[in-house]
């Protein structure tokens, strides 16, 4: 895996690039991919995400969303990557390194979606992988959290894949499809990587 540092102002923040994948931070020239990708995945999508708006997928909300992601960036408190295959551009999907907590704790949030037509063809292990290494090697957390609904098999394996330990059931946990719903924890420390 290699981590490369961009200095365009247009494509700024880490790139990451594996086998199969590049990531890096989004732009507002992804606008159509992603529109497309999250319209022709929402109902696979929906029952594991927050409640979406009525205009989720309108040029004006993804302009926000790269507003808010290149503020957390800047900001370093979260890493947020969308996932293209190799040739650069074809979007699969994203995944983020969120609440990025500094002093005696040193961890973050781990959060990923990936399109209908990706699914279950390995890019989201390589995505993870990629994600949690760039979180440890480069930006020195020492835990990284992430959560799923009991019933999201394939978001567990992914984790499970990838080295997270489950830890326990938290009720109610996060609002997801506009309903408190409890979910498994996991967690990945520097040290089980190694």
């Amino acid at each position: 895996m290699v981590f490369l540092r961009s200095a365009s102002a247009v494509d700024f923040g880490p790139v990451l690039k594996t086998g199969m994948l590049t990531l890096r931070l989004p732009q507002m020239g992804d606008y159509v991919a992603w529109s497309s990708l999250r319209q022709i995945s929402r109902d696979r999508l929906t029952p594991y995400e927050p409640e979406w708006a009525g205009n989720e997928l309108t040029r004006e909300a993804f302009r926000n969303r790269i507003r808010f992601y290149h503020r957390e960036y800047r900001d370093n408190s979260g890493y947020p990557f969308f996932i293209f295959a190799n040739n650069g551009e074809t979007l699969i999907g994203g995944v983020t390194l969120s609440n990025v907590r500094r002093g005696v704790t040193q961890s973050a949030s781990l959060g990923y979606w990936v399109g209908l037509p990706y699914q279950s063809k390995g890019y989201m292990s390589e995505a993870v992988q990629a994600t949690t290494g760039y979180g440890f090697n480069e930006l020195t957390l020492h835990r990284i959290e992430a959560a799923s609904l009991p019933d999201n098999i394939a978001s567990i394996r992914v984790l499970e894949k990838c080295g997270f330990q489950r830890e326990g059931l938290a009720r109610r946990f996060l609002r997801i499809n506009g309903r408190w719903q409890d979910h498994l924890l996991f967690s990945l420390l520097e040290d089980d990587t190694r």
